[in-house]
């Protein structure tokens, strides 16, 4: 039998789904859902707690608890490294068109804001193992965050590493203020005359660092998805290694798999 906290909580729930209470709403004080349930202002708490750690409400500090609104969600496929691919040559125009971040949102390239940084390193021994290339070799780390203009969480938090000296001949590749790149990563290593030949990519789950629920913006109890993607040549190369953190409240992973015929 459902405990007080748990009927107050179902009632508001489907308040909320029955688009009664609708995304943006105010939900009562807690007094006054206290004098309406004709139960304490702790048993309201907890049903309230109830609701955002399904991530259907949140409190904002000092106005009260809203109904949460639903984000933009992202499905990525497999299919967009040979989409991305199969546009890496295209004239410029042809490539500024879309990215791989509207292919999985459905937005425009003026409905996003996008953020990267760069900087040197060495590479320690998980990525010199990871690229089998030396301790110490020369790397670029890039950050890139995107979201959508009308939200204010990026849609993940990528961090990917290039081999410095495979792309240093071309200095634009090494300049953050180049970004986005028309045509993405795979269009900035045709310049440099990398083909890529595959793309690994491993998923596992696990829930969020601190810093990582904070700007992804997850409800309580959420869990992240970590994408480990490695890029390698038609030489047999591995010549990108990325990690990306995708919130596991708004990301939709799809993959095809074609196969052969009899």
């Amino acid at each position: 039998m459902a405990v007080a906290y748990e009927r107050i909580a179902d009632t508001l729930r489907q308040s909320i789904r029955a688009g009664q209470l609708r995304p943006g709403d105010r939900l009562p004080s807690e007094a006054k859902l206290a004098e309406e349930f004709k139960r304490s202002v702790p048993t309201v708490r907890d049903a309230l707690r109830v609701l955002r750690d399904e991530g259907l409400i949140e409190k904002q500090h000092g106005r009260g608890n809203f109904v949460r609104r639903p984000r933009t969600t992202a499905v990525r496929t497999n299919l967009r490294h040979q989409w991305e691919k199969g546009r890496a040559r295209e004239p410029l125009a042809e490539r500024a068109q879309t990215g791989a971040t509207e292919q999985d949102t459905g937005l425009q390239v003026n409905d996003l804001v996008f953020h990267a940084s760069y900087r040197e390193i060495e590479a320690d021994k998980h990525l010199a193992e990871a690229f089998a290339l030396p301790e110490g070799t020369r790397l670029l780390e890039r950050s890139y965050r995107t979201r959508y203009a009308a939200e204010s969480a990026p849609f993940s938090l990528v961090t990917s590493y290039l081999v410095h000296d495979l792309i240093a001949e071309n200095p634009d590749l090494l300049d953050e203020t180049k970004e986005p790149w028309p045509g993405g990563s795979q269009s900035q290593l045709y310049t440099v005359g990398i083909e890529l030949d595959r793309i690994e990519e491993r998923v596992t789950a696990r829930p969020p660092t601190p810093e990582e629920a904070a700007e992804l913006e997850l409800p309580p109890g959420t869990s992240v998805l970590v994408l480990r993607k490695t890029s390698i040549d038609i030489n047999e190369r591995v010549v990108g290694v990325s990690k990306v953190i995708l919130p596991g409240d708004r990301t939709e992973m799809l993959f095809t798999t074609h196969l052969e015929r009899w």
